[in-house]
């Protein structure tokens, strides 16, 4: 697919004011689907969670799921918005094979959730406000894979296969106000707004928030005015965006594609455009529709949500720490330098940490292992690194390490038997006979061997070159398989030698 041109970033900013908005699809964690008893499961053989109701068959009548909109309504408030006394589901009219209904059932111009308002905060320190402008609940598309061709699109693909299980899973889409005056940080803002949404549904447990399995997804809308004019410019909708990262590229990138084709003379047409991961470009996806286009109308087969004011205050008194306020804590309780908190932050493993801590690991010794070796495993499986070891296994490794009964080496190979489905930590040590020889004996019996077949290392030691002790600790370690606390091997090296410290 050929690149489009670009402008330089600073060039575009010189020229135009970039203008956002997102719309951010979270997919909730019920048991069962928005209208129907199908299971909300990922991953379930293709087309087994389906049913009349949700496959949109003559006959199948939708009824609400109540914990959907319970889950809603907390998402709602922890967005500050209000929530409306009285709400109804209307008709997203529209044919694609990925909808069997032909009719996407969503909210339109009664949403469950409106005007809230959410503060992020920048790398450099910067705040922004976000306006919502409402969070409407509706039923998920199902999923497409496309068969044949380079790039895995419909663009060149021989034939596409539909998974409807997807297929009328609870969704609540949040939609942003205009978002004005980013500038430079526009692309930053997008990924940091994502980000802090992503936060905020996981605090509640209203989702997954995986966004590699699509619970998290989000479309980026971009449009470009030149300096000094009041008169937008015309927007491109990327859709579907599934990480924090590609948020980021996918806005600066149609800052600069826009940007040149404006500057050229061209026109930017308002369409959907697809994000290409590999390649890091937007490509042309289909007419951007506007609400008319949907002909909504009123769903007839669903009674309006009227929460109660009481049922309101009841689960607003359910919501958690808000994000923001719990990392300061966290950062404060942890002693963490900002550098070290972010790498935290970053990495998506607060939530791992904190368990951790809270299964008795010392703060540092957490962060250590979940950002240096079950990150480094989880990225060499394609995986999230919580995903991949939970932080009970991971503080009771760390203690074993505290009590002399592994090195960080040992340490290393049972976290790899534990990710294998071998045990605890406790029993992979055991199964694999990875304890540290912690027997003066054995390692006596080693050195001396070492010392024997080294006699002119021997000599440099007596002389006073105690570096030259080096050589018999690396050989003591290799003839104990790296069982071995190399300190004290350097201390019996060194009273062997008679040159004691």
């Amino acid at each position: 697919m050929k690149k489009a041109e670009l402008m330089d970033y600073d060039k575009a900013l010189e020229l135009f004011e970039p203008v956002l908005g997102f719309e951010v699809h979270v997919e909730l964690n019920t048991k069962t689907k928005m209208f129907c008893g199908c299971a909300n499961e990922f991953g379930q053989g293709a087309n087994t969670n389906t049913c009349p109701t949700c496959l949109g068959l003559p006959g199948g009548l939708p009824q609400v799921n109540a914990q959907a909109i319970e889950s809603s309504i907390r998402l709602g408030l922890a967005l500050g918005c209000e929530i409306a006394e009285y709400s109804r589901f209307a008709r997203k009219n529209y044919f694609y094979p990925d909808t069997a209904k032909n009719f996407q059932t969503s909210q339109y111009d009664e949403p469950i959730a409106f005007n809230g308002q959410l503060t992020i905060e920048l790398e450099s320190g910067r705040q922004v406000t976000v306006d919502i402008e409402r969070a409407h609940m509706e039923d998920d598309a199902g999923k497409l894979t496309h068969v044949g061709g380079a790039t895995g699109r419909i663009q060149g693909a021989d034939y596409s296969l539909v998974d409807y299980n997807r297929g009328g899973v609870p969704l609540v889409e949040i939609v942003t106000q205009m978002i004005e005056g980013g500038e430079a940080d526009s692309p930053e803002i997008g990924r940091t707004y994502v980000a802090a949404i992503r936060e905020i549904v996981k605090a509640l447990g209203v989702s997954n928030a995986r966004m590699e399995e699509g619970n998290v997804r989000c479309d980026a809308n971009v449009s470009l005015r030149p300096r000094g004019s009041n008169v937008l410019g015309t927007r491109t909708e990327t859709k579907n965006v599934n990480s924090l990262r590609s948020v980021e590229r996918a806005v600066r990138y149609e800052i600069q594609r826009q940007a040149a084709l404006l500057h050229a003379g061209g026109t930017i047409t308002q369409e959907t455009r697809h994000w290409h991961e590999d390649t890091g470009i937007t490509s042309a996806g289909r007419p951007k529709s506007d609400a008319d286009d949907y002909r909504y109308f009123p769903e007839p087969d669903l009674v309006p949500v009227a929460p109660s004011r009481e049922w309101v205050e009841e689960l607003r008194a359910t919501l958690p720490e808000p994000p923001a306020a719990r990392r300061k804590r966290l950062q404060a309780d942890w002693g963490f330098a900002d550098l070290e908190f972010q790498d935290v932050v970053n990495s998506d493993l607060l939530d791992a940490v904190e368990a951790t801590i809270a299964a008795g690991a010392a703060a540092q010794a957490a962060r250590k292992w979940w950002t240096g070796e079950v990150a480094r495993l989880a990225n060499v499986s394609g995986v999230s690194a919580d995903s991949l070891v939970q932080p009970v296994q991971v503080a009771a490794l760390i203690e074993l390490v505290v009590a002399g009964t592994l090195t960080d080496r040992l340490a290393r190979q049972v976290l790899e038997g534990v990710i294998a489905g071998e045990g605890t930590p406790l029993e992979v040590v055991e199964s694999r006979g990875l304890a540290v020889v912690s027997d003066d004996g054995a390692l006596i019996v080693a050195i001396d061997e070492a010392l024997a077949a080294q006699p002119d290392v021997l000599a440099k030691i007596r002389d006073g070159k105690v570096q030259a002790a080096g050589a018999v600790i690396g050989a003591v370690m290799k003839a104990m398989r790296g069982q071995a606390d190399a300190a004290r091997v350097r201390e019996l090296v060194l009273e062997r030698a008679g040159t004691a410290e």
